[in-house]
């Protein structure tokens, strides 16, 4: 991930930015880490796909955060919280309170991006190890 910030404007300030900017800044950056990783497998496209969902859906991110909660920096959780607060979309199914969390997480994935702070951002995503699933997926 080393030109992590690439496409960043550098006029851009993230911490004007609202949380739901954020998580959607960070669920593109997010789902494209995920993708990458499952890219070195030797997977159908098919296959490919329903395990990236599997870790791109709200219940898995909300797992994750919670995961993360512990080595998180206070403004790290300040920006999780916003996230997690926003009044934004909801979910078309699955429960409220993990899409508000992985509303949460995006959030975070978003802000560290956009600030550029891609060793932060490599150091948590790196917790998360995206493989095929053997059994079919």
């Amino acid at each position: 991930m080393e030109g992590v910030t690439l496409f960043v404007d550098r006029k851009l300030d993230p911490r004007e930015l609202s949380p739901l900017v954020l998580a959607y800044v960070g669920d593109a950056v997010y789902e494209l880490y995920v993708r990458t990783q499952l890219a070195s497998y030797p997977a159908k496209m098919q296959k490919l796909h329903r395990m990236a969902v599997k870790y791109v859906q709200a219940s898995r991110q909300a797992e994750i955060i919670h995961a993360w909660e512990p080595k998180l920096s206070e403004e790290e959780r300040d920006v999780v919280r916003r996230g997690r607060n926003a009044k934004g979309g909801m979910s078309h199914r699955g429960d409220v309170v993990e899409y508000r969390y992985s509303t949460g997480m995006e959030a975070l994935v978003g802000y560290l991006y956009l600030t550029g702070q891609k060793e932060r951002l490599v150091e948590l995503l790196s917790t998360i190890d995206p493989t095929i699933d053997p059994q079919g997926g």
